[in-house]
């Protein structure tokens, strides 16, 4: 198998030195750093410069087009990425060979779900973003893509989720992915309006796309295993924690700045 994990970034880090891996620069439209020599997400049909909305799927949707003689492709960023082993380093990180291996058996590799205990995803992500675009996304859902409904409204009241935009796909499993998250993100930004929203809360497509993973995947049925994911440095979990409660409780919730 023709396989190519892309390795989302936005600026120039440490990569793994083995085969299938292709650092793709994202935001590269808006991106001027000089002396970065990864793939550049705005070659090609792209959407590079919704970068600050759209995340890393700048880069999914720059393969979609235009990566068209590939069996297999992933998406990880550069500080976390899915591994063989501890110690997460570089030169653990899950190998070609493993994820033929896995591709033999299985449509999508994803990284292990994370579990929010007390909230379901629903309030996770309005405790911790605006509640708008989450909500219109189901109106987008509800009239252009019914037949995924049912299970948005159940992966919402779950506690567990596919999280982090992070995935190995075949081709055929890729490209209804790409079908189904880029129609709804499409809809979807003709329902909100995050001009007036803060840098990070502009995010909201980015965001609204790591919940939308287990709808698509569990609607269409395809067959996925989960493999070990890791991150490079260190995770601030405590400052994490302090936030989580926080966001919670609404102190010092997240405003809109215009």
């Amino acid at each position: 198998m023709k396989i190519e994990i892309l390795v989302a970034a936005h600026k120039k880090f440490p990569m793994p030195d083995k085969k299938g891996y292709l650092p793709v620069l994202v935001g590269a439209a808006k991106n001027y750093e000089p002396g970065i020599e990864y793939q550049r997400d705005d070659e090609g049909e792209n959407i590079s410069a919704k970068n600050p909305n759209y995340n890393e799927l700048t880069a999914v949707y720059w393969a979609w087009k235009n990566l068209k003689d590939v069996d297999a492709i992933g998406l990880v960023h550069y500080r976390r990425l899915f591994f063989d082993s501890k110690p997460y380093n570089l030169d653990n990180v899950i190998s070609i060979k493993k994820v033929e291996n896995l591709l033999s058996k299985y449509d999508v590799i994803l990284p292990k779900k994370r579990n929010y205990y007390i909230e379901t995803n629903y309030s996770h992500y309005i405790h911790a973003h605006h509640k708008e675009p989450l909500d219109k996304t189901r109106e987008v859902i509800k009239n252009k893509f019914p037949q995924y409904l049912n299970k948005y409204d159940e992966v919402m009241k779950r506690r567990k989720a596919h999280m982090f935009n992070m995935f190995i796909m075949k081709r055929d499993a890729f490209d209804s992915y790409c079908d189904f998250i880029f129609g709804v993100l499409r809809n979807l930004e003709d329902k909100i309006d995050v001009s007036g929203y803060s840098v990070q809360e502009a995010r909201a497509y980015g965001y609204i796309s790591e919940l939308l993973m287990d709808v698509w995947l569990e609607t269409n049925s395809y067959k996925y295993t989960e493999v070990a994911w890791g991150q490079i440095g260190s995770k601030h979990l405590v400052k994490k924690a302090i936030s989580f409660i926080n966001r919670k409780y609404g102190i010092g919730k997240k405003q809109t700045h215009f």
